[in-house]
């Protein structure tokens, strides 16, 4: 396949983000040229140590790290979240330091060098807080014109949040950033928890990753007990897991399983609400007035997404 998409994935690894790196190495149609890191799951030396150790997993040390900013634009990191992802963020398996290093340049210089060697060929891909894509376009603005898409997993429209009732946890991890993200004006999809939460991968589903003969399924199956135990803790009664990280890449590849509707966004920065992101989507009025649309995955064949991550995965 020569007309490859080129993506940076910006990542806080997370085993949901494990997951998603390793579909998209998976994807014949997607050509990763790098992962940018960031705090989130884990703290952002973390996110550093655990994407070069995901990459040598994978055999692909040829696809360079570049290590992203350790706080918020506006606050201080608020933690990593060992009871979701475990205190290596890798689920506790406890894995070998990477021989590896990142980069000698910031994610936010790494992506602006790439986009902007490439007009119209690079997809950044942010998984975690959107710190790294906001001091990207600070450092260059020309990168909005310059890049083919921004494809994040956050927000949530009209769903509750996850990490608060109002919010979801890359979003409210640094709210500012969000908000320059969703203001700037380029082609922007939010693949947020109006869709992952409709994505569920069951206990059966699950279970197939270890009876695969793939080290990356191997790998993989070491991994969700862990993040399988928060599941059950936290969503009563669910079979399995959803799938939160790794729809971005589905949407990627099959745009067509997604629903989407298009209207302004802005993130709310202050109160019990803080990490909000509020669509206009009956009228605009200050402040979403003269704001650009923003692609929202509002629906999703969930059936399909996983049926798809399963095909390519094991």
């Amino acid at each position: 396949m020569t007309d490859k998409r080129k993506i940076i994935i910006d990542t806080d690894p997370g085993i949901d983000d494990a997951m998603a790196i390793f579909l998209a190495l998976d994807c014949p149609e997607l050509d990763l040229i790098g992962l940018t890191t960031i705090f989130g799951n884990v703290h952002t030396s973390r996110a550093t140590r655990n994407a070069l150790h995901l990459l040598e997993v994978a055999g692909r040390t040829d696809i360079p790290v570049a290590e992203g900013a350790a706080n918020p634009l506006a606050r201080t990191y608020r933690g990593p979240v060992p009871f979701v992802h475990g205190d290596d963020g890798l689920g506790n398996i406890n894995a070998e330091p990477p021989t590896g290093q990142p980069l000698n340049t910031t994610a936010a210089q790494f992506i602006v060098e790439q986009v902007m060697a490439a007009p119209g060929e690079v997809t950044l891909v942010p998984v975690g807080p959107l710190t790294n894509i906001a001091l990207a376009l600070r450092l260059e603005p020309k990168i909005a014109q310059a890049v083919k898409e921004v494809v994040i997993m956050g927000g949530n429209a009209f769903v509750p949040g996850n990490a608060t009732p109002a919010a979801e946890a890359n979003i409210v991890n640094d709210a500012e950033a969000a908000d320059v993200v969703f203001s700037t004006d380029w082609p922007l999809t939010m693949v947020g928890l109006d869709v992952t939460e409709k994505t569920q991968m069951t206990n059966a589903q699950l279970a197939l990753f270890g009876q695969s003969k793939r080290d990356l399924a191997q790998y993989v199956a070491r991994m969700i007990p862990h993040y399988h135990d928060f599941h059950k803790m936290a969503y009563k009664g669910l079979d399995g897991i959803y799938i939160h990280d790794s729809s971005a890449i589905v949407y990627l590849i099959a745009p067509e399983l997604f629903t989407t509707v298009q209207h302004p966004v802005v993130v709310e920065t202050q109160g019990v609400s803080r990490g909000k992101t509020w669509p206009a989507h009956r009228r605009q009025i200050p402040p979403w007035e003269g704001r650009p649309s923003v692609n929202i995955c509002v629906g999703v064949d969930g059936t399909k997404s996983v049926a798809l991550q399963l095909e390519r995965s094991l």
